[in-house]
């Protein structure tokens, strides 16, 4: 285990804060625009900060800025970046942003740890297998947004190029509070009350966002673009938080929503949509009583 700081911790905080920047992607070649663990993927029982890639290339920096940390092996004593990153290094760049290269061959570690200020391109090596990737030698790749401490899903500042996994709604399920599962494909009638939607989980594709109408009014919405720090747990941001144990319950359930289902008929529209806008809607009937 080794960990060796590149800069004084106020080189965290010199940049200005201005709007955020756009990465190049981080790797040589861009092989395929899917990936093999997209960003809030459950993922060792947590909701995944990282972005893994499907394929190994060379690796390089995805903008300008400084070399704060370069890691070797594993980690166990960083607070933030846990021992799966294995080899790594972190670039903090402007706007208060930082990028985490995970997941690298020990190959190149000592020339890495000669690099102070990088420019866009800078060369990192290859992936190899030092982190957990289950010996996978694929890029772990994060970005952090260090005013607001919070994880960045790195596809909304990346360049994108259109090739996404087809998003499925199926096998909705209505949980409430105290627990009792209700199959919405066979059940619709409910009593009136709060409960939390769910869908079969698909591995890998990811939505970017999750939307409940009822009655044509925005309900609920989780979008997929940053996770924050809460009560020592990562969550999703927005007007609702929410943890991994209510993310995914078990291996197989995704969350949709958490909504409001007051008495009378009422038309239930769900709606999941990847990072490019494509979206699937379905569309319950249920009567509460």
């Amino acid at each position: 285990m080794k960990l060796i700081k590149k800069t004084a911790l106020a080189s965290l905080f010199i940049f200005s804060t201005l709007s955020l920047s756009a990465f190049d992607w981080p790797q040589k070649e861009i092989m395929s625009d899917t990936f093999y663990t997209y960003f809030g993927q459950l993922r060792g029982g947590l909701t995944s900060p990282s972005l893994v890639f499907s394929s190994s290339t060379d690796i390089k920096t995805s903008d300008a800025g400084f070399v704060t940390a370069v890691i070797s092996e594993q980690n166990e004593c960083s607070e933030l970046f846990d021992s799966t990153l294995g080899n790594a290094v972190i670039v903090v760049h402007k706007d208060n942003m930082m990028t985490v290269y995970g997941n690298l061959s020990p190959e190149e570690q000592e020339q890495r740890f000669d690099l102070t200020e990088v420019e866009t391109g800078t060369d990192l090596g290859t992936c190899g297998n030092s982190g957990w990737q289950e010996g996978n030698a694929l890029l772990e790749f994060q970005v952090v947004d260090l005013k607001n401490r919070a994880f960045v899903n790195p596809r909304i500042l990346m360049p994108r190029f259109g090739n996404e996994y087809n998003l499925t709604i199926l096998n909705v399920t209505a949980v409430n509070k105290k627990g009792n599962v209700f199959d919405l494909n066979a059940q619709r009638k409910l009593a009136s009350g709060t409960y939390y939607l769910y869908r079969d989980r698909q591995n890998p594709a990811m939505p970017y966002k999750t939307t409940v109408l009822i009655n044509g009014a925005a309900a609920d919405s989780i979008t997929y673009d940053t996770l924050i720090e809460k009560e020592g747990r990562l969550s999703t941001s927005g007007n609702n938080s929410y943890p991994a144990s209510l993310v995914y319950p078990d291996t197989k359930k995704h969350l949709l929503a958490c909504v409001n289902i007051p008495k009378g008929r009422n038309r239930v529209s769900i709606t999941v949509t990847d990072i490019l806008g494509k979206s699937k809607t379905l569309t319950y009937t249920i009567d509460a009583f």
